[in-house]
């Protein structure tokens, strides 16, 4: 009596285990999130996002300044003097005298079209590069977004393996003090049901840290784990050459030209900097004793003598700083095609895996751990049999989660490597 008492406790308290982790799977976040939820989400709280849309802000004032009629604002030049002339017959004839003028300096050597160049190239490169950012998050959002999928998908499952071992546990206990089964079959039955729920266990644990770290990327209030809706499975609606194709126009390269451009703008601006500006003034004012008093009209002009600086540190810079962005556009230009065949390669040997383990091996087991099952109520085979069938049931599902999970991890990476235009628009995954 103690014995059959302690084996139903036992089974109690694995069954309620199971619903405690699922309730408290259930109860982290008010409502699943779909991919298109979590992008926006993600695009609103994004710090990076913010902070390459501010360097945009600074740039447009730039390029407000740049587009100004002259680069140096006019100078007002005011003059007062009072003149003392010394007579020997009479006291000493004192008068005033002012002056007053505006000067502008002007650039001679073209300085003012490479200026607007460099700032109009610099505003459509931050540009790219706040799109560039804005791709990047979105593919980082997508990878944790899947990874929480994955896990809750793979949960299910591994619940329903639960639930089948405990079914297959009770049974044996119920045979066993019918006396038709020996202690052994009960043992191993037993067993097997706790490794099923430790397996369940492990799995919330993960699952607890994927939903952390899609949380964090979100920026959600502290204790938010959210989780997901969606559809681990996707297929491809592009070909290798269009991949390719959409790499040669990524942003990434397309905000690296954009600097390329900006930093030759700036050498040429440097260069025409060795050349004086020329400044040019006109005056007017009156000088001369209150008897002769006379109104003086003139212009001025100033240029500086280039003997001592040549502007050689601004040039060496500008240098410095279009030699280092070619290099970086070389490399990109030479990686990019390179990735996405990589990468293509690479999501066509998981999509044979999964194809594989999903349409031969997993039908095929699931045929056995039915035919198992009429098996053992037949008395044709013992538990052991019936557990060893279930376990290959259960890591084949194991194996095709992970492979698929992969897939789609590795579909990110290859859209994310092609800056292909469809990452930015998914939707209803």
């Amino acid at each position: 009596m103690l014995c059959r008492l302690a084996r139903r406790a036992f089974c109690a308290c694995g069954v309620l285990s199971v619903l405690l982790i699922d309730a408290s799977a259930r109860t982290v976040f008010a409502a699943p999130l779909t991919l298109d939820e979590a992008f926006r989400i993600a695009e609103a709280a994004s710090p990076t996002i913010r902070s390459a849309q501010a360097a945009l802000h600074a740039a447009e004032g730039q390029l407000e300044e740049a587009r100004a009629l002259l680069w140096s604002n006019p100078a007002l030049e005011l003059e007062g003097s009072r003149t003392r002339i010394p007579q020997a017959t009479a006291p000493d004839d004192r008068f005033n005298a002012w002056r007053a003028g505006v000067s502008q300096a002007f650039e001679i050597a073209g300085q003012q079209g490479h200026r607007r160049a460099a700032a109009e190239a610099e505003v459509a490169a931050i540009r790219a590069n706040v799109a560039e950012t804005r791709a990047a998050l979105r593919a980082d959002v997508e990878q944790r977004f899947v990874q929480v999928l994955a896990l809750q998908l793979r949960a299910s499952v591994e619940r329903q393996t639960v639930s089948f071992v405990d079914e297959a546990a009770r049974a044996m206990t119920k045979r066993l003090e019918a006396g038709e089964v020996g202690r052994l079959d009960a043992n191993l039955a037993r067993v097997e049901a706790e490794r099923a729920r430790n397996q369940l266990v492990q799995l919330d644990e993960q699952t607890t840290q994927a939903r952390a770290e899609l949380a964090s990327l979100l920026q959600l209030p502290p204790g938010e784990l959210p989780e997901v809706a969606g559809e681990l499975r996707r297929d491809a609606r592009y070909t290798l050459e269009e991949l390719v194709g959409a790499a040669s126009r990524r942003r990434q390269r397309e905000t690296i030209a954009r600097k390329e451009e900006a930093a030759r703008s700036r050498l040429d601006l440097e260069r025409a900097a060795r050349y004086p500006d020329v400044t040019l003034g006109i005056f007017s004012g009156r000088d001369g004793p209150p008897t002769l008093r006379e109104n003086v009209v003139g212009l001025t002009a100033a240029v500086p003598i280039p003997l001592f600086r040549r502007n050689e540190a601004g040039v060496g810079r500008a240098m410095t700083e279009l030699t280092q962005v070619q290099v970086e556009r070389q490399a990109a230009e030479r990686d990019a095609a390179a990735g996405v065949r990589a990468q293509w390669l690479r999501v066509g040997q998981l999509e044979s895996r999964a194809k594989r383990l999903r349409e031969s091996v997993l039908r095929t087991l699931e045929d056995n751990q039915r035919l198992s099952q009429i098996a053992l109520r037949e008395g044709e085979i013992g538990i052991a049999e019936l557990l060893l069938v279930n376990r290959q049931v259960a890591e084949t599902r194991r194996e095709l989660f992970d492979a698929e999970t992969e897939l789609r991890l590795a579909r990110i990476a290859l859209e994310r490597a092609a800056g292909w235009p469809a990452l930015e628009a998914k939707g209803k995954q």
